[in-house]
């Protein structure tokens, strides 16, 4: 998968397609309204990449504590920009 718009095509299947990354894995299930398996795909992970998708799931939710928690684990500052913007962001930063 190398585009945005690819990525956002197989959000049509059942299942994420093989080969993605946990981040992008994570993303997925986000966007297919499944925030529990999302979050459960960067939950016990510790490295940067990771917590920075963490970081932006406990944004969505709006425990923005804990995200800006994440963010810092991931060396990032929570962006100034909607959910929405920020989903496509990572996703293009993953693929």
């Amino acid at each position: 998968m190398e585009s945005l718009s690819e990525f956002k095509t197989s959000l049509h299947l059942e299942q994420p397609v093989n080969g993605l990354s946990v981040q992008l894995k994570s993303l997925w299930y986000d966007a297919k309204g499944n925030w529990n398996l999302a979050h459960a795909q960067v939950d016990q992970l510790n490295d940067q990449a990771s917590a920075w998708v963490h970081a932006y799931l406990h944004r969505k939710e709006d425990d923005i504590w804990n995200a800006d928690y994440w963010y810092s684990k991931a060396g990032q500052i929570r962006p100034n920009v909607s959910l929405e913007e920020e989903w496509e962001q990572l996703v293009l930063h993953f693929l």
